[in-house]
This record gives structure tokens, sequence and C-alpha cells, in this order.
């Protein structure tokens, strides 16, 4: 039986470009969580730990889509040198300032710095797309990515804690920002797999967010964005009521364990159904599926029920990609991606911001309300975008972006 994942690997570059990536993001995963590890057990102040985490992730949000743009422009290996010398050197005066104790401004200073960290997820993707553009192949390849995405937001998260408090406050963001280094530079080398510079970009122009599709997707991700960050909160937080705060690990690796296999049977598949329908189906899922996440009453239960909330994440993922491709024009694949990514990410810092509020408000279970907000939220935009991104994916061709 032949095997879809094996098969993507065939092309010349393939393995080289999707390992020296994986490196590469593994450092997403580990900083927010390592800031607020490194500065709770120096400082002892969680408000200030939190404040430092945030500010690193909105200033990436707001300045990876510029630092994606410039790649579309001038290359991949040209732009991803900088942003990444720029990153590790911030992170770098981020852990002395927290070591030496410096100003609690300089801390926010070089948060700030870090946010040019270049969006990986996106870069690969670019490269997937330009290897199997318009085949069914470039699915299973997104589908691999999101998968690949969830190993990294498993064991991520666990490995930056784990050494922050068991080695010294620093280790987690030190092992992030040396993988920062070498997964970025292991991946700038592979020129051969590297996209090619359209001359259309080198003019400049407006950016793909004006284009009202990607408005619409943006939007959509940023509420299923809200659902993620609710759930990891709540679920640490539901824990903690129940007597066993180490049990919150176990309940969202079972929602990841979920997205996993739902991804690798989803990216198996070859749907015809067309992506803006198959959007619609997706996020339909995931906001049925916040409704069991009212009625936990244990861990056991919650686990369960965040397993099957799960099932919608890599789908959800695989067909947003899927429809960034069709709907920004190819000369600015990257930016449209990581627009998309960045959509996620605010959405996981408003989620994760409103539920901590609800909990401390009205108690643990509450914080769920959130993913049961964001859910019928990303429907109700699905829903009413439909004729949009229909529109704009159907011929397989791209609307052209609205001049400045």
């Amino acid at each position: 039986m032949p095997n879809p994942y094996g098969d993507i690997f065939k092309a010349p570059g393939a393995k080289a470009f999707s390992a020296a990536g994986f490196v590469a993001r593994l450092p997403l995963s580990m900083i927010s969580l390592g800031i607020v590890t490194m500065l709770s057990e120096t400082h002892g102040e969680y408000w200030l730990a939190g404040a430092v985490a945030a500010t690193f992730a909105f200033s990436n949000a707001l300045i990876a889509p510029q630092v994606s743009r410039l790649v579309d422009r001038y290359g991949q290996s040209r732009i991803l040198i900088p942003g990444t010398i720029i990153a590790v050197s911030a992170l770098s005066g981020l852990m002395l300032a927290t070591r030496y104790g410096t100003p609690n401004w300089t801390l926010f200073m070089f948060a700030i710095m870090a946010g040019t960290m270049p969006s990986m997820s996106a870069f690969v993707r670019a490269r997937w797309t330009q290897i199997y553009r318009d085949t069914p192949m470039l699915h299973t390849a997104f589908a691999f990515e999101s998968i690949a995405d969830e190993i990294i937001f498993i064991t991520g998260p666990i490995v930056s804690i784990g050494l922050s408090v068991a080695v010294f406050p620093e280790a987690g963001p030190l092992v992030a920002t040396v993988l920062l280094a070498i997964g970025n530079l292991l991946f700038a080398a592979q020129r051969s797999t590297e996209p090619p510079i359209h001359a259309q970009d080198k003019s400049g122009g407006a950016s793909v967010i004006r284009l009202p599709s990607m408005q619409i997707l943006v939007m959509i991700l940023m509420a299923i964005g809200a659902i993620f960050g609710t759930s990891e909160v709540t679920a640490v937080a539901f824990a903690e009521s129940q007597g066993n705060k180490g049990a919150a690990g176990f309940t969202l690796a079972a929602y990841a364990a979920g997205s996993l296999i739902a991804g690798l049977a989803f990216g198996a598949l070859k749907p015809k159904i067309p992506l803006a329908r198959q959007l619609l189906m997706t996020i339909s899922l995931a906001a049925l599926t916040t409704l069991p996440l009212l009625m936990v009453s244990n861990i056991p239960t919650l686990a369960v029920v965040l397993f099957v909330a799960g099932s919608a994440v890599s789908p959800t993922i695989i067909t947003s990609m899927a429809l960034v491709e069709k709907l920004v024009p190819s000369s600015k694949l990257t930016e449209g991606m990581t627009w998309a990514i960045t959509g996620i990410s605010i959405g996981l810092a408003l989620g994760s911001s409103a539920s901590g509020w609800i909990i401390d408000e009205l108690g643990s279970t509450h914080g769920f309300l959130v993913s049961l907000a964001a859910g019928f939220m990303a429907l109700v935009i699905t829903f009413l975008g439909q004729a949009t991104l229909q529109r704009s994916t159907r011929g397989m061709t791209a609307a052209p972006v609205p001049a400045e």
C-alpha cells in the first residue's frame, strides 16, 4: 500500500529543508513559556513574566508578516540570516538582563526586538508549495507540517519548562535560542529548494492583508487561536481545582494527540470538495466540539473531550494553508502564510487573557465559555464569508492585491 507521506520526500532536497525547518521551529513552542518560567523563577512576579512573554508574542505577530514581505521580495536566505541574528541577539540580551537584574524596561525592550524571529512555518510551507503547487501532494505536505507542529507543541514546552526549573532559570530560553540559530542557518543553507524571487516583488506593492478574502481568513483563524489559548489556560486551572495541577499536561497531550491523529488521516485523503466548503466543515466541527467542554466534571472526562476537540485542529490548519495558496499571488505566498499564522497567534494570546480573567471571576470551568464563543464566532464568519472565499478561489486563481 503506497505511503503518501513517504512520497512527498522523494523530491530532491525535501528531507533536508523539512528537517532543518523542524529544528528551527522548536523555539516557537519553547520561548514564550520559557520566558514565563525564567522570570517567575528569578523575579517571583507572574505579572511581569506574563507581560514580557505577551510583549514578545505580540511583537512577533506584528513584525513577522513584514519580515515575510521582505522574504517574498528578496528571497529566504537573504532575509533569514539578518532576522535570525537580531532575534538571537535580543534573546541573549533578555537572558543576560534577567541574570544580572537590569531594570524591567530592558526586559520589554529585548522582548520587542526578539519579535524579528522569522516565521519558519511559513518558510517551510512555501517550499512545499514551490515543489507541489496545484497537485494533490501539496495537501499531504501541508498535513505533514501540521503534524510536525503538533509534535513541536507537545515536546517544546515540556523541555523548556523542565530545563528552567531543573537546571537554571535561563536554561529553557538558552536552548531555544541555540536551536533557533542552528535550525535557521541549516535551513538557509538549503538553496536548491528555495522559492524563486518574482520580478514583481522588487517593485513592492500592498500587503496581502488588504485582500478581503485574507481578512476573512485571518479573522477566522484569530477565533480558532482563541480556542487553543483558552484550552491551555483552562485545562491548567481546572486540573489545579481538582487538586492535581500536573495532570494538565496529560489533558493537553490528549488535545494534541487528537489533532495529530486527525491530521494523519486528513492528510492521506484527497478531498474533491472546494476549499471554502472544506473550511466551513472543519470550522463547524471545531465549534461543535466546544460544547462538551462546558460539561466536564473530572480530569479523565476533560482529557476525552479535549481529544475529540483536537480532531478539528489539524484539518482546519491544513485547509487554511491550502486556501492561502489559492487566495494570494504566488509572489506573496510567504507573507500570506505568515498572516495566517499571525492570526492564530493573536487569537491564542487574546483567548488566554480572556479565559484567565473569567476563571479568576467565575471559576475554572467557566473559562471554556471563551472557547464556545470563539468557536461559534469562527463559524459565523466562515458562513458569511463563503461567497467571498469561493469567488476568490474559483478557477484556482488569486485576486490581485489592491494598489497602494
